[in-house]
């Protein structure tokens, strides 16, 4: 018999979790392993469970003692890279055009809008198109992903995002302790931080954080 279809849920709303319980629960193929409503325990689920489909919100707090946003432009490349077989389907409420492409960029398989109902009710559908390696996203996110791209000059590189999303989630580290999470040069994370603040014309690291949620490529602070 064909292994199901096993799925992780990482969001922070439990009804929300419960909704996706709801519509996949009781079919033959498809098979929650773990539902999380912080990102600290994501890692080791992932290690515990064989992952085949990650459904995750977009702004989920680290934990109960850091509320601060899991830097998911960051962690997707790295989750691809540890399981290359996994699917990833982000499900948000978020529908700023730079953040999402930014998320699909980074190597994410589909994005869904909560409010998007028909999706909703395909979900298991969905997440069968994604398992066998097809992409997947809500049809208004599709017309704001052809808009009119904002102006390639001031436009933050995706690595750039990813030092900023870090910082927004760790505001208290130093550039350092982001070089040492990041597994790159120290220099390296203070040349992105610049290069970002002269795109940004901002003078500091709270000046960036500011703006980039202005501008949609971060989320902002509840």
């Amino acid at each position: 018999m064909k292994e199901p279809i096993k799925v992780l849920i990482l969001d922070d709303h439990q009804a929300i979790i419960d909704g996706y319980v709801f519509r996949l629960s009781n079919l033959a193929d498809i098979q929650i392993v773990e539902t999380l409503n912080y990102a600290e325990r994501l890692e080791g689920a992932l290690e515990e469970y064989k992952v085949d489909v990650l459904i995750l919100d977009v702004q989920v707090p680290i934990s109960m003692d850091n509320m601060s946003p899991y830097p998911i432009m960051y962690v997707i490349p790295k989750l691809i890279d540890q399981y290359p077989d996994m699917s990833i389907l982000v499900i948000s409420m978020h529908d700023q055009r730079t953040m999402v492409r930014s998320i699909m960029e980074a190597g994410a398989n589909g994005y869904i809008l909560k409010d998007d109902r028909a999706a909703m009710v395909e979900l298991p559908t969905i997440i069968r198109l994604l398992h066998n390696g097809g992409f997947y996203i809500s049809q208004r996110i599709s017309k704001l992903l052809k808009e009119v791209p904002d102006d390639k000059k001031n436009a933050l590189t995706p690595r750039q995002i990813e030092v900023l999303s870090y910082c927004a989630a760790y505001p208290e580290a130093s550039t350092l302790q982001i070089s040492k999470q990041m597994g790159v040069a120290h220099s390296t994370v203070r040349n992105l931080l610049s290069g970002a603040y002269l795109k940004l014309d901002v003078p500091n690291r709270t000046a960036a954080l500011a703006k980039a949620r202005q501008m949609g490529l971060l989320l902002q602070q509840d």
